[in-house]
């Protein structure tokens, strides 16, 4: 299922700046007919030798059959994410996608800091933050770069707009975890 979720993001990325790149969804649509369940997903878009990061869109709670929420993500991420400026066709070429199918996210109850480092398991879980009206997630695959918790949560609460310690104001924790495909 994972080259058919490749395939979708491709198609709408290449669609969405302007290039052909045609598919049968109807008839993918009546091949796989799971990917008309509902479901979240996130869509990554790296670009070159060192994949750098060009644009990652997704949703943390399925509310849309899962091909439409890629597709969406997909074009999303190419287009509006606020971090980089839209993706055009010469870039396309130089592209790797990678769409991540999430789990539902799970609150997590701790009483601070260390109950939550222990509950928290690096690799393997995503992590949403909420607190009041600020909100951010960070995907499992983060913490490949970011691997030190506090780290990772500092960036994870100024990624919500808030300040780098927030963790110490006992933030709404979720984890989720995902089933990844990324384009070789």
């Amino acid at each position: 299922m994972g080259e058919i979720y490749l395939l979708l993001a491709r198609a709408a990325i290449a669609q969405s700046v302007g290039l052909k790149y045609n598919i049968d969804l109807d008839k993918i649509l009546e091949k796989y007919p799971d990917l008309k369940e509902k479901g979240a997903a996130f869509v990554t878009i790296t670009i070159g030798e060192n994949n750098t990061l060009r644009g990652c869109i997704g949703t943390l709670e399925p509310h849309r059959p899962i091909y439409e929420d890629i597709i969406i993500n997909a074009r999303a991420a190419a287009l509006h994410d606020p971090r980089f400026k839209m993706l055009d066709a010469q870039e396309y070429n130089d592209i790797k996608i990678e769409v991540s199918i999430l789990s539902k996210p799970k609150s997590l109850k701790y009483e601070n800091k260390e109950e939550l480092k222990q509950k928290i398991t690096p690799y393997k879980d995503g992590v949403v933050l909420k607190l009041g009206n600020h909100q951010a997630t960070f995907l499992p695959q983060v913490w490949e770069q970011l691997s030190d918790f506090e780290l990772f949560f500092s960036h994870l609460c100024q990624k919500a707009g808030l300040e780098p310690n927030c963790i110490d104001r006992h933030p709404e924790i979720f984890i989720y975890q995902v089933e990844k495909y990324k384009e070789s």
